[in-house]
C-alpha cells in the first residue's frame, strides 16, 4: 500500500466524502446511502467504519458489524484510481482484527457480483462464494 495512504476510523465530517467515494467507486446505490444513515453506522457500538485516506482525500471505505452471531462486511470500496495498491486488503486486515477482538468465527461479505474486480478481490482474500444462499431484502 502507498505509504501516503493511512487507515483510520471514519468521522462525522467524512460523511459527504464517503458518499462521494461510493458513487465514484461505482457501488450500487441503496436506500441507506444517505448522510443520516451513514452517521447511524458511525454511532453504532457493534460496528467499525474505516476509511483509507490519502493526503486528506477518502480513497477507500469498509463497514463491519458483529451481531453476536457473525461478522458482516459492507461497503468495501476503493476509488478506481487507487485500486490494486493494497488498500482493500489493508482495510480488510484491520477489520479482521476487529472481528478477532469480538470472537467472530464466521464472516460474511456483501459483494457486488457484477463487478469482476470485487469478486476477484474476495476470492484472492480466501473468501468463498456460498452457492446455496441467495440474499433477500426488503426496503422499509
Amino acid at each position: 500500500m502507498n505509504s501516503d495512504v493511512h487507515i483510520r476510523e471514519c468521522r462525522r465530517y467524512d460523511v459527504p466524502d464517503v458518499l462521494g467515494l461510493w458513487k465514484d467507486a461505482e457501488t450500487t446505490v441503496s436506500v441507506t446511502d444517505t448522510a443520516d444513515d451513514v452517521r447511524k453506522a458511525l454511532g453504532s457500538p457493534a460496528a467499525s467504519f474505516l476509511v483509507a485516506e490519502d493526503e486528506g482525500t477518502i480513497v477507500g471505505t469498509v463497514i463491519a458489524s458483529f451481531d453476536g452471531w457473525r461478522g458482516n462486511i459492507y461497503r468495501l470500496a476503493v476509488h478506481p484510481d487507487y485500486r490494486r495498491q493494497g488498500i482493500a486488503r489493508a482495510l480488510l486486515d484491520r477489520l479482521e482484527g476487529f472481528f478477532d477482538t469480538q470472537g467472530v468465527k464466521r464472516t460474511t461479505a456483501l459483494v457486488e457480483s457484477e463487478h469482476p474486480w470485487a469478486v476477484g478481490f474476495w476470492e484472492a482474500a480466501g473468501y468463498q462464494l456460498h452457492e446455496g444462499m441467495a440474499r433477500y431484502y426488503r426496503n422499509r
